[in-house]
């Protein structure tokens, strides 16, 4: 399996009840990529907060009015070092400050996580298939750190028409062995991949990844298949 990765130019700033399914699905069409069935939509949170309402108003001049945000969208507090909020989310999430993020929004405003990723990527499937018939996946991608590494990295915060985990149990490795608990989250992998070419400052929330495995696009959900339950969670 050979993939490839194109940024999506040309989408213009979103609002407030834009209708991001259609305005994807036309910026698609007029980069030399096209869109074709089984390709697979990277879309950066930010956009879909913005198209949905999911912003909030901050004091500009202060660098931690934000804070208070932080704690009323957080369901848990994990830890705290100065300003550093670790927080679990209502979705499930653990991540700093709740998600809450500054950077490529207007002065004197915060972003949210989208109340439901998993339902904002299915809107977006369903209106490409409706304006252009075609079949995607799309996945809702944010940047998050790690614990223990440096650095931070873009996972999938919601998914539809793609796989979120390939399950790899009961397959065999390349010596013939049984692979007994191999799960891929391909949902990170590919929103991941997709930030190589949209990257931070650039001003391009949209990738589209063409070539992945035929049998990874199907119903799917970032809550139901990557958020572990605390009981099976060693570090709860």
């Amino acid at each position: 399996m050979s993939l490839t990765i194109h940024p999506i130019n040309g989408i213009p700033e979103i609002t407030e009840g834009e209708d991001l399914g259609a305005l994807i699905g036309e910026a698609c069409a007029r980069n030399e990529c096209g869109l074709i069935e089984g390709d697979v939509l990277v879309v950066t949170q930010k956009i879909v907060s913005k198209a949905e309402g999911a912003m909030a108003d901050i004091d500009p001049s202060d660098p931690l009015s934000h804070k208070p945000i932080v704690e009323r969208e957080a369901v848990r507090i994990l830890r705290r070092r100065g300003d550093l909020i670790i927080t679990e989310t209502k979705h499930g999430f653990i991540c700093a400050n709740a998600g809450i993020d500054l950077s490529n929004v207007s002065r004197g405003r915060a972003a949210l996580l989208p109340e439901d990723s998993d339902r904002s990527a299915r809107r977006i499937v369903e209106r490409i298939r409706h304006e252009q018939s075609v079949s995607v996946g799309v996945i809702i991608s944010d940047t998050f750190g790690r614990p223990w590494r440096r650095g931070v990295t873009d996972v999938a915060i919601g998914c539809a028409g793609i796989s979120a985990v390939v399950d790899l149990r009961g397959t065999e490795d390349a010596l013939g062995r049984e692979l007994m608990v191999t799960e891929v989250c391909v949902a990170d992998e590919l929103a991941a991949a997709a930030d190589l070419v949209c990257g931070k400052a650039e001003g391009i929330p949209v990738a589209l990844i063409r070539g992945v495995d035929s049998s990874w696009l199907r119903k799917s959900s970032i809550r139901e298949e990557v958020i572990r339950d605390a009981a099976d969670d060693l570090f709860r």
